[in-house]
């Protein structure tokens, strides 16, 4: 009976994952692609207000620990207020595109997009609690190929529609609106269940599994490094493109919104779609350690070669090895906790994650385009390879001595104390 119930519980998740993937890929576009283009095309925003749009979505990981614990003192279940979080989302949007003025886009645009992110831990909670250890992996990059196809297409739909036509920017707006409330929709429908009290009563209190568990702590280090030179780099992607002053053109013309939804959206959401099942299946049957290198790898070349070069086979190809290595991490960055924590406290540790996440996430844009005032972007290119660098010899030891095969039992029952 145990056995149908788990059952049931997978199939209602994956299908409801499935329709809630097309709003995400949606939504996806906004913090990607178009909120930063429209700061810069429309509003003319200076670096730090370019770096708050940027940083939405780092403001909620960031709030992630403090966020479950109020799931946890709230007491219901997690997908509804999964779903709460996902309607305060659409009212930000919806004034985004009614009071066109810039204060109001950078504050709707952190607001709104810390929505899509700080109900993450939550999301990871129910798919370990109702996905099947074996095929984890796969089921959640099933869903993630309909996010990834969503994406890549209204990334075209919605750059053609902003080609020369950038004030109907509002319309967009009230799309990722719709999005939000069908993704509430589909959240509220989601089994799930309450978040087992952690016995905590400091709202950052689950930090504490990283300075327990060393493991997890230095693999948390090591995604720091990483982190930070990638969160570095993306907005700066679509700064590159868009700015004139970079004099990156296409046959002596200066890109459309088109072109650059193309280069920023479209082809690494392709890359992404073909790949990802890969990288999923691969999660469930390989070292994560490795796993995590060669992704590592992967996103280093991407960014020196849409970087280092103005060529738009440069630029194309940088997109596409980025949207394979962005494939692989959609995976390992969702679920990895769920091969370190203990079942019950699967959102406290991803909570932790996504709160280091955020973190680098605020700071890395404001350096990011503090450094780009300064410096020039292929330099900055290579500073951020060098970061990568940095991570993978932190978890090249991990891979040799077995990593997560030595994890005691009698650890992680200390640290589920």
């Amino acid at each position: 009976m145990a056995d149908a119930d788990a059952q049931t519980r997978a199939q209602l998740t994956y299908r409801y994952e499935r329709w809630r993937a097309v709003a995400s890929g949606i939504i996806e576009t906004a913090g990607s692609t178009f909120l930063v283009l429209i700061a810069v095309r429309w509003y003319h925003a200076g670096p730090v207000a370019k770096a708050l749009v940027a940083s939405g979505t780092s403001v909620g990981l960031l709030l992630g620990p403090w966020f479950v614990k109020r799931v946890e003192r709230w007491g219901g279940e997690i997908g509804v207020a999964a779903a709460h979080v996902s309607l305060v989302g659409a009212v930000g949007f919806s004034i985004m595109a009614l009071c066109v003025i810039e204060p109001v886009f950078v504050l709707g645009s952190v607001v709104s997009m810390a929505c899509a992110s700080a109900v993450i831990p939550l999301l990871t909670q129910i798919y370990q609690e109702n996905y099947p250890e074996s095929d984890r992996g796969w089921l959640f990059s099933r869903t993630m190929v309909v996010r990834i196809a969503t994406a890549a297409v209204f990334s075209h739909v919605a750059g053609r529609l902003l080609t020369n036509r950038i004030g109907y920017f509002p319309v967009l707006l009230l799309l990722f609106a719709c999005a939000y409330l069908v993704s509430a929709y589909c959240l509220g429908k989601i089994p799930s269940r309450r978040l087992v009290a952690s016995g905590a009563t400091h709202p950052f209190g689950a930090l504490k599994y990283a300075k327990h568990d060393a493991l997890f702590r230095q693999t948390l280090i090591a995604w720091m490094f990483l982190g930070f030179a990638n969160l570095m780099m993306v907005p700066l992607r679509v700064e590159y493109l868009a700015n004139e002053k970079y004099g990156v053109t296409i046959r002596g013309a200066q890109l459309s919104v088109g072109a650059i939804a193309l280069l920023t959206g479209v082809l690494p959401n392709i890359a992404r779609l073909v790949m990802n099942p890969v990288w999923g299946w691969l999660f469930d049957r390989m070292n994560f350690f490795a796993l995590r290198i060669i992704l590592n790898m992967g996103f280093m070349v991407g960014i020196l070669a849409f970087f280092t070069t103005d060529s738009l086979a440069g630029l194309i190809a940088g997109a596409l090895v980025y949207g394979v290595s962005i494939a692989g991490g959609d995976v390992a960055w969702s679920l990895w906790v769920t091969k370190f924590a203990p079942a019950e406290r699967v959102a406290d540790y991803m909570a932790v994650h996504t709160f280091f996440t955020g973190l680098r996430g605020v700071i890395a844009p404001v350096v990011g385009f503090q450094l780009a005032s300064v410096l020039p972007l292929p330099t900055i290119g290579w500073l951020s390879a060098g970061l990568i660098m940095v991570a993978c010899l932190i978890l090249i030891p991990e891979v040799r001595s077995g990593g997560l095969a030595r994890r005691a039992p009698a650890l992680v029952e200390e640290v589920s104390e």
